[in-house]
């Protein structure tokens, strides 16, 4: 099979879809890997890197689509991309089709098959393939937080773990899955007061037992949101809802309540944000301004750390990449049910469920990933 491997345009995106240890298995394996020009730059892998481990390089994206069979990226197709696919092309990458209705529709035209790391599920119904870029967001979510707090950034101009005889901030995480956990093991070492607020009490119990003294757990409801929010100089917006968009929890009047200066960071506006107010933002131009709180809406936080985020998500798909290299997205999605999840488009077809009912579309479910 003939993979490609184009390079990220989406505004600073650093990250690679193979590594070059990825590479030299699937050549080893038979397949022919295209790789265009310095895909791997912004994660300090080089075009020598690459032709050590067997890959061609080629000098255009356009070049990638038109001869591979399979396509295999790190973020969404961008729309100077939909021309470049293809009738039958896989699409294997993050797809967060339910953030946006053109997107999904854009993709369909193209009639590829989308597979998507985000719903792809193991046997335990976890989603292997956005853990660990939520563990990179979840722990940069503080990072970045603490510096819009900063004021030179506009924010009330608050150290996050205090100091002495000045008392710490206040961090406030909406879900307790993976970017949440992560939030607040990172601001609790920083030395923050932590609240996790989440609907289920058996993942309360578990942070409960696993956190520092310095986290406290609440059901997540309309009343304590409205509590903690008087007190937060900083929000973590932590919710997933896999493959759909996520639910407002914290709608624009809220904000009223919130401390001037305070901040938001929603990272789950990919898909559509647990913040009424967030919108998609990039790393070049990261926050705005609403009702005198700074909001943080960067779609692909973990692009700005890319070497760690390449090796991290590599770990995770390369198994799965290697599944469709050998035996064809239908028998591979045949033999592994989890990986048939990851199908949210095929043929023109629209086959997940979430993303349907969040625009009111067709779900097909005669196709592959409902076998």
């Amino acid at each position: 099979m003939i993979i490609g491997v184009p390079k990220e345009i989406k505004t600073h995106e650093y990250r690679v879809s193979v590594v070059p240890a990825g590479v030299e298995e699937l050549v080893r394996r038979g397949h022919q890997v295209l790789m265009e020009s310095e895909a791997g730059g912004g994660s300090g892998l080089h075009n020598p890197d690459y032709r050590q481990a067997g890959a061609t390089i080629v000098e255009t994206r356009e070049e990638v689509f038109a001869k591979a069979d399979l396509i295999v990226k790190v973020k969404e197709p961008q729309p100077d991309e939909w021309p470049l696919m293809r009738e039958g092309q896989v699409m294997f990458t993050y797809l967060h089709l339910a953030a946006e209705r053109k997107l999904t529709e854009g993709v369909l035209a193209t009639k590829c098959v989308g597979i998507a790391y985000e719903t792809i599920t193991d046997r335990d119904g976890r989603l292997p393939l956005l853990t660990p870029m939520s563990e990179v967001a979840g722990r940069m979510s503080i990072q970045e937080g603490a510096k819009y707090l900063e004021r030179p950034s506009m924010g009330r101009g608050i150290l996050l773990g205090g100091i002495p005889g000045v008392e710490p901030a206040s961090v406030l995480i909406l879900g307790g899955g993976i970017v949440g956990s992560n939030a607040a093991k990172i601001a609790a070492g920083l030395g923050a007061q932590v609240s996790i607020l989440d609907i289920n009490l058996d993942r309360l119990r578990y942070l409960d037992d696993v956190m520092p003294a310095n986290v406290n757990t609440l059901i997540s409801n309309p009343v304590n949101i409205r509590e903690q929010l008087r007190r937060a100089d900083l929000v973590v917006g932590a919710v997933l809802i896999p493959g759909a968009r996520c639910p407002v929890l914290l709608p624009k009047e809220y904000l009223a309540l919130m401390k001037p200066g305070s901040v938001i960071v929603d990272v789950g506006v990919d898909q559509g944000g647990c913040v009424e107010t967030i919108r998609p933002t990039t790393h070049a131009d990261p926050t705005y301004i609403v009702e005198g709180v700074v909001h943080y809406g960067v779609a692909n936080m973990p692009g700005a750390v890319g070497r760690t985020s390449t090796f991290g998500l590599t770990n995770a798909t390369f198994p799965y990449l290697l599944a469709l290299a050998e035996k064809g997205y239908r028998k591979a999605c045949q033999d592994d049910p989890g990986l048939a999840a990851g199908i949210n488009v095929e043929r023109g077809k629209l086959t997940y469920k979430p993303v349907a009912d969040t625009f009111d579309m067709t779900c097909d479910m005669n196709s592959t990933a409902a076998m």
